[in-house]
């Protein structure tokens, strides 16, 4: 029987095979993250630019006892994307969970991750899941009420209608009872600049520059590829118009390569779209939010109102047909 790291090679090559044959060539963001890309973007975290890591870990050390003060001790947390380091832990401490289930589609980072939380929290039952949670899977513990975590802004790769549809398939899979914590970054305007978006997706150290490549050097670790990694840089530019940060990987010449069995082509100045990252405003939050389902209960901001952390109940009317 094949196992979950078959079916994610299987999609990866499929995503790709669709996407470079597009006239705007695209990669979904998820294949960012495999063992290297995961290991990379908790460097981006680190990088003096990228404050939202920073900004999420201020709120929610504030906010957390708060948080488990509202669910309650006891619920099962299932965070989607793997566990960072230093805000996972403060939500568990400041909750008393039963269990931890911690998602995300590489399996390799995610074992890893599993296994250095669990011996940190040797008293929790640790539930790793391998998959990819924009489709649909089984969560382990169906005995106890859930609070998911989706921390990071992680939701900002989705345009707004695919953001509503998933956050919606977030209340059917954690089911009834159900709390939500979600990080938002907001829009620019006020105190937060332009600037300050661009920088953070193009730090001077070139380490999301490095992340944004490791998807072509992914390309030929895993599917065969063939391509130079010279002829391309990496851009990220602000979206006005789309209220978004787009992540772009642009040829530097005619460049070809093969991958997947197939040989693609791309001219000097084309580009591979390989990420967005939508910002809000705190009234396109609560919209999302009711719109997807669940009730907006609690929203907390840093003194700066660069990133918002929102504590949802599932509106479980709001789900009926």
């Amino acid at each position: 029987m094949a196992d979950a790291d078959d079916f994610e090679n299987a999609a990866f090559a499929r995503d790709v095979r669709m996407g470079l044959a597009q006239p705007q060539k695209v990669i979904p963001a998820r294949w960012f993250y495999d063992r290297r890309g995961s290991e990379i973007f908790e460097a981006i975290t680190d990088a003096p630019e990228y404050y939202p890591t920073r900004t999420e870990i201020g709120i929610l050390a504030d906010c957390a006892a708060d948080v488990g003060a509202r669910v309650g001790a006891g619920r099962a947390v299932v965070e989607f994307g793997s566990g960072s380091s230093a805000k996972t832990p403060l939500l568990l401490r400041a909750i008393a969970p039963a269990a931890y289930v911690p998602i995300d589609i590489s399996g390799d980072f995610l074992r890893a991750s599993s296994a250095a939380l669990a011996a940190d929290f040797p008293g929790l039952d640790v539930r790793p899941v391998v998959a990819d949670f924009t489709k649909r899977f089984a969560l382990p513990r169906a005995d106890l009420p859930r609070l998911g975590f989706f921390p990071g802004s992680t939701i900002g790769n989705l345009a707004p209608g695919a953001a509503v549809d998933l956050l919606r398939g977030f209340g059917g899979l954690l089911g009834a009872d159900s709390w939500l914590l979600i990080g938002f970054d907001l829009a620019p305007g006020g105190d937060k600049p332009v600037a300050v978006l661009e920088a953070a997706y193009d730090d001077a150290a070139g380490v999301t520059a490095d992340f944004n490549l490791n998807l072509l050097a992914r390309i030929n670790r895993e599917l065969a590829g063939t391509v130079r990694l010279g002829d391309f840089r990496h851009r990220a530019m602000w979206n006005a118009a789309a209220s978004r940060i787009e992540m772009h990987l642009e040829a530097l010449c005619d460049t070809g390569f093969e991958a997947v069995g197939q040989t693609f082509s791309l001219r000097a100045g084309e580009t591979i779209h390989t990420e967005n990252s939508h910002k809000w405003s705190l009234e396109a939050v609560r919209l999302l939010g009711r719109a997807a389902g669940w009730a907006p209960v609690q929203s907390w901001e840093d003194d700066r109102g660069w990133f918002s952390l929102q504590l949802w109940r599932i509106d479980t009317a709001r789900l009926e047909p």
